[in-house]
């Protein structure tokens, strides 16, 4: 006697290939959309050719100039490209997906780097960068069951919800973080006013702390600095609660002496960080 499972999937990928349908509907060509074939071929056009220019992207879509300016325009707000001397490259969203997927696209910061601080703390270590009003996690090293979850699930989080964004937001300049608050919705007035009380101390101290989850996981967070000085990205450890909070000192210490090695680092822009 045989018996047999149903599988949705397999079901699914049957009634493709028979030019069938599926929930009731029938099944048509994948369409070519004149937006998204142009969103697209920018993205295609940085990954090949960093660096690009406004004229350059313009002249590979051969498209009206005003549309490419709010492509490129809608795709660095949301951190897909980013902007050095008005040349263009891929940005930190990208790579916040590859992290979601479970694979590493290593930056900056290499993944050893982040392997060698995991060992030396065993906590989870995050690599995030700013785009725009939020902070994107693009590599990870250790594991954290919870905390890793969280990071994939969720890859575009306000600054004020995290000890790196928090990190980052206190080495701005007053102007910048002013706007930025202000931007902040009435859901967020006590997260603004939780960051105004900790600013002066994440400033003095370069370390920034989050509770998360139900009190269940802890965060110690600092800016990785490029060799000018300007925070480029932030790092974070992860882990629980109850075994975090009685070594803040210790993990500041431990932190900050593995990213000012990095930030002694030559690098020239070439990807998100």
């Amino acid at each position: 006697m045989t018996s047999e499972h149903h599988n949705p999937d397999i079901d699914a990928n049957a009634a493709l290939k028979r030019g069938g349908s599926l929930a009731g509907r029938p099944l048509r060509e994948p369409q070519n959309h004149r937006t998204v074939d142009r969103v697209t071929r920018i993205l295609e056009e940085v990954v090949y050719k960093p660096g690009m220019t406004f004229a350059d992207l313009a002249r590979a879509l051969d498209a009206p100039k005003s549309s490419v300016h709010g492509f490129i325009q809608g795709l660095l707000a949301k951190g897909w490209l980013y902007e050095v001397n008005h040349q263009f490259y891929l940005g930190p969203a990208v790579y916040g997906l590859t992290l979601a997927s479970g694979h590493i696209r290593a930056g900056l910061v290499t993944h050893n780097d982040l392997a060698t601080l995991h060992d030396a703390t065993g906590l989870a270590v995050f690599l995030g960068v700013q785009a725009g009003d939020h902070l994107i996690y693009i590599a990870e090293a250790g594991i954290d069951a919870v905390a890793g979850f969280e990071a994939r699930s969720n890859i575009r989080r306000t600054l004020l919800v995290t000890a790196g964004g928090k990190a980052l937001l206190a080495e701005q300049p007053s102007f910048e973080q002013a706007a930025y608050l202000r931007r902040r919705g009435p859901q967020e007035a006590e997260l603004v006013e939780t960051f105004l009380n900790e600013c002066e101390s994440i400033r003095k101290t370069r370390i920034a702390t989050n509770l998360r989850l139900s009190g269940t996981r802890f965060a110690v967070g600092t800016t990785v600095r490029n060799q000018s000085g300007e925070s480029v990205a932030a790092i974070t450890l992860m882990g629980p609660a109850s075994d975090m909070q009685h070594r803040v000192q210790e993990l500041s210490d431990v932190l900050l002496g593995h990213v000012d090695v990095w930030s002694k680092r030559a690098t020239r822009p070439r990807e998100a960080i």
